[in-house]
């Protein structure tokens, strides 16, 4: 999977708070994912965010003026 800081990430399954969405702060070994709605950080392998991405959104770069 090719994800990059700052994509938001769209789950299979959703957090607690209802929201499936998750913004990558950190990549490596282990994922850091942070909840769109309620803030709360995760830390995961990324053996487990691999399987339970359904969709990568991509920030799109701000064009230079």
């Amino acid at each position: 999977m090719d994800v990059q800081l700052g994509d938001v990430i769209l789950t299979r399954k959703p957090h607690p708070c209802g929201n499936s969405e998750f913004a990558v702060l950190r990549i490596g070994m282990d994922f850091r994912i942070r909840c769109t709605k309620c803030g709360h950080d995760i830390m995961l392998p990324r053996s487990k965010i691999e399987k339970n991405i359904k969709k990568i959104i991509r920030q799109q770069p701000d064009a230079e003026k």
